[in-house]
């Protein structure tokens, strides 16, 4: 594996053109002082679930929020090429991942037996993926995939379809990251190298009919439950377990290749996907947040035009209906 350190003061190990389920990285990352992904034969019993995701997020701080309505869009930081997207799950995504998961291991499963399944699987969907506090800052743009898709065609791929591939496994102290390329079909020579991002079942990551599909290979990051099934009820559950167990979390990051251009918005489209979210601070990653009064008059200042009062991010819950 390779290593860097990256601009938010993190040592990141990572492997090109791969996306590497935790028995390979393990095998990838033997010789690195890594104390989570080495501890698998302590972890309980946890889902697997197939989440289909139809929104990304952007998360940044004030000064990024001030260049995204100036330049009114998103263009790669301290001139990078990339623009980083995270996947948003709810409890939309949670909800009918769970089903999914149900369903497969238990297809023949009596109406009765489905009335009686109880929501097992928002308790452990408790990593950062899942949270809606950030590590990047008090701002987030959250749009619609195939919103993002067609302006980042019309604009950078004269109207074609972009191209994605694999492009990396990143490997941090707790956390991994499957990293996914989206480039322009121009661009086809300059990442060939790189494999295309197939609709394999089997993969991490891929995209089908309009969304993301991620098979999360770590949701929890701290194990406070096991996942208990049982065959004769045909019924999955959530039961606590002690102590709880640190493990490796993993999400995954779209990367937009934009050069030193930018992906563009209308200012109001852009004011209507903006949210606030609390920030997760982190120690030794000077990271600025701002409190909600502040982003509320920040972001009254920087769209006069628009008198809508600034929502938060909330957290999901999987037993609602949003």
């Amino acid at each position: 594996m390779e290593s860097e350190w990256n601009r938010r003061g993190y040592l990141l190990s990572f492997v090109q053109k791969e996306h590497l389920k935790l028995n390979d990285l393990r095998d990838r990352a033997r010789g690195l002082a890594n104390n989570y992904l080495f501890k698998n034969d302590r972890i309980p019993e946890y889902p697997r679930p197939e989440i289909h995701v139809s929104h990304l997020k952007h998360d940044t701080n004030r000064q990024g929020l001030i260049g995204i309505k100036l330049f009114r869009g998103f263009k790669g930081p301290f001139g990078k090429d990339l623009v980083w997207w995270g996947l948003s799950v709810g409890g939309e995504e949670l909800r009918s991942a769970e089903q999914l998961l149900l369903q497969e291991k238990y297809p023949d499963r009596t109406e009765q037996q489905v009335q009686d399944q109880q929501s097992f699987l928002g308790e452990f969907a408790s990593s950062p993926a899942f949270k809606k506090s950030s590590r990047l800052g008090s701002y987030r743009f959250t749009f619609p995939l195939q919103e993002l898709l067609e302006a980042y065609s019309l604009q950078f791929c004269g109207g074609q379809q972009p191209v994605m591939r694999v492009y990396q496994t990143h490997l941090y102290k707790q956390e991994v990251m499957y990293a996914v390329l989206v480039h322009s079909p121009a661009n086809q020579e300059q990442f060939s190298e790189y494999p295309l991002l197939t609709d394999d079942p089997k993969a991490v990551c891929c995209y089908r009919d309009g969304v993301f599909i991620w098979r999360p290979e770590a949701m929890c990051a701290t194990h406070r439950f096991e996942l208990v099934q049982n065959d004769e009820t045909q019924q999955m559950e959530s039961r606590p377990c002690s102590p709880h167990e640190f493990y490796v979390w993993d999400n995954v990051g779209i990367a937009l290749h934009v050069e030193d251009k930018l992906l563009e918005f209308d200012p109001l489209r852009l004011r209507e996907k903006l949210k606030f979210c609390k920030g997760e601070k982190l120690l030794h990653v000077p990271v600025q947040f701002d409190d909600f009064p502040l982003a509320e008059a920040a972001v009254r200042r920087f769209w006069p035009e628009d008198p809508s009062p600034l929502e938060r991010d909330e957290e999901p819950d999987i037993n609602k209906a949003e």
